[in-house]
């Protein structure tokens, strides 16, 4: 289509397209075709979160071209989960972004590209905490996917129950800087997260990892049965799914 919503909507105010004509160039831009992928560029307009191309199991330049393509319709995009970092890097040199600016996220496994005049407008904060440092890479894909979204965050690693007392003066920090919303990312036995909501009036996203000895469920089994209340639970590292769930939160406390 080559416009932004803003754009056909100006002009359907100022009376220079019909609402049959905007209609159709609505519809026409709800998927863009892209060899094998097919880009659902409006998902914003719908679920307030835009398409996020996920990286596993898709070649390299599969990501490269759909990242790019929703970063051309919507100003910017990001990829997630991407198995080969430096072959990442290698291939982005066999494409035109003289118009962009890419940011390679190597521990958290991302891709984000921004139009060179495109500008965040953050609406809220974040905190991001992880349990252990082996956590850090599932909190890394939270981080970038709540700047992706206009979140602001502020990281804590490495302040699980092994030693308790590290977790005091966080939960300090955090409601000095008037965060809204708390990701606790932990593997092993999970318990973090229980412990963070018990001390905190704010919600809590608990991230289980598949960090850990023995059996890979039981971070997401003792944080789906915490007796703590106001904590919420995604899937087994989904970090990205923490972090949209974190900025639809937000959002709505600021448009109260």
């Amino acid at each position: 289509m080559g416009e932004d919503l803003t754009s056909l909507l100006l002009k359907f105010k100022e009376g220079k397209i019909s609402l049959d004509d905007i209609e159709k160039k609505i519809k026409l831009n709800y998927i863009e075709n892209l060899e094998t992928l097919r880009l659902d560029i409006n998902r914003k307009l719908r679920s307030g979160i835009p398409e996020v191309v996920y990286g596993r199991g898709k070649e390299i330049n599969e990501i490269i071209k759909a990242t790019l393509k929703l970063a051309e319709k919507n100003g910017c995009a990001l990829a997630t989960k991407i198995d080969d970092i430096k072959k990442l890097k290698y291939e982005l040199n066999n494409y035109d972004l003289n118009n962009y600016t890419v940011k390679i996220n190597e521990r958290g496994k991302t891709l984000t590209i921004f139009k060179k005049d495109f500008k965040i407008n953050y609406i809220g904060k974040v905190g991001i905490i992880t349990a252990g440092t082996a956590d850090i890479p599932i909190a890394e894909e939270a981080k970038e996917t709540l700047n992706f979204l206009g979140v602001e965050s502020y990281t804590y690693y490495d302040i699980g129950v092994a030693g308790i007392h590290r977790v005091f003066p966080v939960i300090k920090e955090i409601i000095k800087k008037d965060i809204r919303v708390i990701i606790v990312v932990a593997g092993m036995e999970g318990a973090l997260p229980s412990v963070v909501s018990s001390l905190v009036d704010i919600p809590v996203i608990g991230v289980p990892t598949s960090t850990g000895y023995g059996f890979p469920y039981t971070p997401l089994f003792t944080m789906l049965n915490s007796c703590s209340p106001g904590l919420a639970v995604v899937n087994i590292d989904n970090g990205f799914g923490a972090a949209c769930f974190a900025y639809l939160i937000v959002r709505h406390g600021v448009n109260r």
